[in-house]
């Protein structure tokens, strides 16, 4: 039976897709990761063994990430580093990928965590639920919502996130 810390590790994968997925640069992925892995073993008392502890692992992660959000926004010091673009004459593959990046960022964080957690990481929706501290319902329609809005952009259907809304003039 593996210890504690073995399977610890064997989750790290799947801990920083998801923290990257989430945070959307390497940087605050990576201390997300390092503080979900402190957190785990500060609190291993805790976690109740035979229980997903993927799952368990998962929640503190998120619940870091928020807690972060929250942190800086009352800070007022949370600055998007730029993504770094592509070069001209990339393959269509890579092309097609980044615009696929694109539009999942441009997601509501809740959309992208529900996606995420279901699409990405395999988890039920029940566990998705358990992890985002939702109920499930919530969780389908978050993923749906997502699924929808990623099409629609993909399809070149919905503006991007950051397009200024066309004038609308009422008459008088």
């Amino acid at each position: 039976m593996a210890s504690f810390q073995e399977t610890l590790v064997e989750h790290l994968p799947h801990l920083r897709a998801f923290a990257r997925l989430l945070a959307r640069n390497r940087a605050m992925a990576d201390d997300l990761v390092q503080e979900t892995v402190l957190r785990a073993l500060c609190n291993i008392d805790k976690f109740v063994p035979g229980t997903n502890m993927k799952a368990w692992l998962s929640t503190i992660l998120r619940n870091e990430f928020y807690n972060e959000l929250r942190s800086r926004a009352r800070m007022a010091a949370y600055v998007a580093i730029p993504r770094p673009q592509g070069h001209a004459g990339e393959q269509e593959s890579h092309a097609e990928m980044r615009d696929f990046e694109k539009a999942f960022h441009e997601l509501p964080a809740v959309q992208r965590e529900a996606l995420s957690l279901v699409g990405i990481s395999g988890f039920s929706y029940d566990e998705a639920a358990e992890i985002a501290g939702c109920a499930q319902g919530t969780v389908k329609s978050r993923v749906c919502r997502a699924r929808t809005e990623l099409k629609l952009r993909l399809d070149g259907e919905m503006p991007p996130a950051n397009a200024s809304a066309p004038d609308i003039k009422i008459a008088a």
